[in-house]
């Protein structure tokens, strides 16, 4: 599945991105313009941020108003209360409340800071929100390219998190279409015979950490093709959710 090279081409030139724009078009113009292309078995990364704002999940924060158990937990954090509020209300279930942070499970199942809620890049006076449901708008994504381009391709939606006892962020999938997020090697046995018994990779999460390499914070760079992966198949970023019963940390 693995190649012993793979190519991570960043797709520049993509201009800022307003509420319904057809983000499909926007990418394809810009890969084209790139003199790119789309071949079989690509998959295309795009920063969380990009869906968010075609998809009209920007909310301006002097349209929110906070409850009371927002300013209360706003105060002990020192945060602006209408964060918080946007916060709760993306959020499932409150993790942790420490040290000037809000650790949550979004109403997705992600388990991050914030419920992904975040004010960068974003126009002043205004928070992104995740997408409402990350694996259809891979999957959106995916039918757009593929038909635009003939040849099936894969699409993640990648956004960064925090990691518990690393220090440093980094990319991981939230949504993904038309790639097996996950790589089994469970049965097959290692360079010494033995039988391996619970190694699954998350691929979609390392394509995304390789995207954002190329990606960076400040480059303008929304969206990265990658080659030479050969991961085509079924699965969603929901298969990397682990199921509580099987969570040691709840």
């Amino acid at each position: 599945m693995l190649s012993p090279e793979i190519r991570l081409i960043g797709v520049t030139g993509i201009p800022e991105i307003q509420a319904g724009d057809s983000l499909g078009s926007l990418l394809a113009g810009a890969i084209s313009r790139n003199a790119i292309g789309l071949v079989s078995g690509d998959i295309v990364v795009v920063a969380q941020k990009a869906v968010s704002k075609a998809e009209g999940r920007l909310l301006r924060l002097d349209e929110v108003r906070p409850g009371e158990l927002a300013g209360q937990w706003a105060e002990r954090l020192g945060k602006d209360p209408r964060l918080v509020e946007v916060i709760l209300r993306e959020s499932h279930r409150v993790v942790r409340m420490d040290r000037g942070r809000l650790i949550v499970e979004s109403r997705h199942g992600f388990v991050c800071a914030n419920a992904g809620v975040d004010t960068s890049n974003t126009p002043p006076g205004t928070v992104a929100l995740l997408p409402a449901d990350p694996d259809a708008s891979a999957e959106a994504l995916r039918q757009d390219l593929s038909e635009r381009w003939g040849v099936p391709v894969g699409v993640i939606v990648s956004d960064t998190f925090g990691r518990p006892w690393r220090e440093g962020l980094t990319n991981v999938a939230l949504g993904s279409a038309g790639l097996t997020p996950l790589l089994d090697y469970r049965g097959q046995t290692d360079t010494f015979g033995q039988s391996l018994r619970a190694t699954v990779v998350a691929l979609a999460d390392e394509l995304a950490a390789a995207a954002e390499l190329v990606m960076g914070k400040t480059r303008q760079i929304p969206a990265v093709v990658v080659r030479g992966v050969a991961a085509a198949g079924e699965g969603s970023g929901r298969d990397l959710l682990r199921a509580a019963e099987q969570d040691l940390f709840r």
